[in-house]
C-alpha cells in the first residue's frame, strides 16, 4: 500500500493516523515513520495543505516581485530601469507555478517515496483510536491519532457580508486577475501583505483597520513604518473604523462597504482578513468527548488534554499555540518524537523546557516575518509582553539606516531594530527588525533567544562588515554603554 491509494480493507491498522496532509501532518508522519512506526495520512483536499496552495507559497510569490522592484528603485544604476509597472500576468503566472498549478502530484510522490500511505477523503474520529473515512473505510491506530487539519478564515457577523461573497485569504492569493478597486478589512499579516501585493499589481486599495495601527502583535514601530510605506505606495489606510454593513446587488458586481462613521466605499472586491478558526467542526470530536469546532487544548508535547488514554494529539494551527507554518512543522517534530518515545516506553522529557518532547518555542521563541515593503521580522517577546509577563527588562533600539550595510543595500534605507533584554539573566527575550531584507536577519535573533545566549557571549559573535547584520554590534554597544 503506497500513497497512491491504499487497498480498501474492513479495518486497517497503523501505528499513527494523521488527519490532514499540510506541512504539519506531512512532517509528523515523516517523524513517526523515521522512528520506525507505520503511518497513514488522511486528506480531503490537496496534499501540501494551506501553505503550499493558498498561503505561504502563493503570497510570497506575489510579494517577491514587489519588494525586488522597490529595492531596485533605491539602487544607483537601476533606479530608472526599475521605475516601471509590474507585469501583472507574469507575476500571476509566477504565483501559479509556485503552487504547482494547484496540483499535488509532487507532494504525493514525496509521501510515496517515504512509504507513508495516503487515504483521500474526509476523516472523522469514531471513538478511541478509530477514524472513519467518508463514512466507510475504517482505520485504527495502535498508538496515536494526530489532528493536523489546520485553520480556516472566519467571516465576522456583519449584515450582508456572507451574501456579498467576499474574498478570504484563499481568494486573495489565488485570484486570476487584478481587481480595479479592492477593500481590505484587517490590519494583521494577511491584510498588510495582500494590500502590499495587490496595490503594486495595479489595484486601488483601501485598508480598513478597527484598531489604531497595523501588525498589533509586533512592536508598535513595526506597524508604524509599514503603514508609512503603504501610504507612500498609494494605499488608503483608515484606522479606528468598523464595517457596519456590506451590500452587493449581483454576484461579481460592485460591493459597497458601509462604515460605522456613515461613510460608504465602493469596490470591485472585498477581502476579509480578520481571524481564523480551527478546522475541527467535522472530524468527530464529539465521539471522544470534545466539542466540535473547538481549538484543541494540548500539553507541551502536543497531546490533547482530557482524552482518556492519551492517544490523541492536536498539532499545528488546531491547538492555537502559534498559527504559523514553521511552528506547525516544529510542533510536528516534537509530537512525532513524543509519540515514538511513548510507543517504545521511553521516558518523556516534557519537564526539560528545551528538551526533545516540549514545544517551548511556541511560547518563548516564535519567529515571524511579514513580507511587506519594508519587511517586518520578530522573534520572542515584545517589550510590552515581557513587562506583562513580569520580567525586569531593558529595551535597546537602533536606527538600521545608520549601519553601513544598510546604506549600501539601498539609498534612503529606512528601518529600525530593537532587542529586549532580561536584566536578571542578561539574555535576549525578543528582537524586532523592520527594513528591506531583514527577514534573512531574523534567524540569528531566533538562535539567540531560543539558545538563551548570554549577552557577554553575543559580544564575541562578530558580524561581517559591511552587512546589515552589523546592527547586532550597534545594539550590544548601546546596551553595554
Amino acid at each position: 500500500m503506497a500513497a497512491t491509494e491504499a487497498t480498501k480493507a474492513a479495518d486497517e491498522a497503523y501505528d499513527v493516523i494523521v488527519l490532514g496532509a499540510g506541512p504539519t501532518g506531512e512532517n509528523l508522519a515523516d517523524r513517526a515513520h523515521a522512528a520506525g512506526l507505520s503511518a497513514v495520512v488522511v486528506e480531503s483536499e490537496l496534499v501540501g495543505g494551506e501553505c503550499s496552495y493558498w498561503a505561504c507559497m502563493p503570497s510570497k510569490a506575489l510579494l517577491r516581485p514587489v519588494t525586488a522592484r522597490s529595492e531596485a528603485r533605491r539602487v544607483p544604476g537601476l533606479k530608472d530601469a526599475a521605475d516601471v509597472a509590474l507585469d501583472a500576468p507574469a507575476v500571476l503566472a509566477h504565483r501559479d507555478a509556485f503552487t504547482s498549478y494547484w496540483k499535488d502530484d509532487g507532494q504525493v510522490r514525496w509521501l510515496d517515496s517515504l512509504g507513508i500511505d495516503l487515504v483521500r477523503g474526509q476523516g472523522r474520529l469514531a471513538g478511541p483510536r478509530r477514524v472513519v473515512v467518508d463514512g466507510g473505510r475504517v482505520l485504527t491506530a495502535r498508538h496515536a491519532v494526530a489532528v493536523c487539519t489546520g485553520s480556516r478564515a472566519v467571516l465576522p457577523g456583519i449584515p450582508g457580508l456572507a451574501e456579498a461573497l467576499p474574498w478570504t485569504s484563499r481568494d486573495a492569493t489565488s485570484a486570476k486577475s487584478v481587481p480595479g478597486r479592492l477593500v481590505v478589512v484587517g490590519g494583521g499579516v494577511v491584510g498588510v501583505e495582500m494590500a502590499t501585493a495587490w496595490r503594486a499589481l495595479g489595484a486601488s486599495v483601501t485598508l480598513l483597520v478597527r484598531g489604531d495601527g497595523l501588525l498589533p502583535r509586533m512592536e508598535p514601530f513595526a506597524g508604524h513604518l509599514v503603514a508609512e510605506s503603504l501610504a507612500e505606495a498609494g494605499v488608503f489606510l483608515r484606522t479606528g473604523v468598523e464595517v457596519r454593513e456590506v451590500r452587493r446587488e449581483a454576484p461579481g458586481g460592485p460591493v459597497t462597504v458601509l462604515l460605522d462613521s456613515g461613510d460608504e466605499i465602493v469596490a470591485d472586491e472585498l477581502l476579509i482578513a480578520t481571524g481564523r478558526a480551527p478546522r475541527t467542526e467535522d472530524i468527530g470530536l464529539d465521539t471522544v468527548g470534545l466539542a466540535p469546532g473547538s481549538w484543541l487544548d494540548v500539553d507541551d508535547s502536543c497531546r490533547v488534554t482530557g482524552v482518556t488514554g492519551g492517544w490523541l494529539y492536536g498539532v499545528g494551527d488546531v491547538n492555537h499555540r502559534a498559527l504559523l507554518t514553521h511552528q506547525g512543522k516544529y510542533q510536528a517534530r516534537i509530537a512525532g518524537a513524543a509519540i515514538a518515545a511513548r510507543a517504545r516506553g521511553v521516558p518523556i522529557l516534557e519537564s526539560d523546557r528545551w528538551g526533545a518532547h516540549a514545544a517551548t518555542a511556541d511560547t518563548l521563541a516564535v519567529p515571524q516575518v511579514v513580507f511587506s515593503d519594508p519587511e517586518a521580522a520578530s522573534v520572542g517577546l515584545t517589550a510590552a509582553a515581557a513587562e506583562k509577563a513580569g520580567y525586569r527588562t531593558r529595551v535597546v533600539d537602533q536606527d538600521l539606516a545608520a549601519v553601513a550595510g544598510a546604506s549600501l543595500y539601498a539609498d534612503g534605507y529606512r528601518g529600525r531594530a530593537r532587542m529586549v533584554v532580561d536584566l536578571d539573566r542578561e539574555v535576549l527575550l525578543g528582537a524586532t527588525f523592520v527594513g528591506a531584507g531583514v527577514g534573512e536577519l531574523l534567524h540569528s535573533a531566533t538562535v539567540a533567544v531560543a539558545g538563551e545566549v548570554p549577552i557577554e557571549r553575543l559580544w564575541h559573535a562578530v558580524p561581517s562588515y559591511p552587512t546589515i547584520s552589523e546592527v547586532w554590534l550597534r545594539l550590544l554597544e548601546a546596551y553595554r554603554g
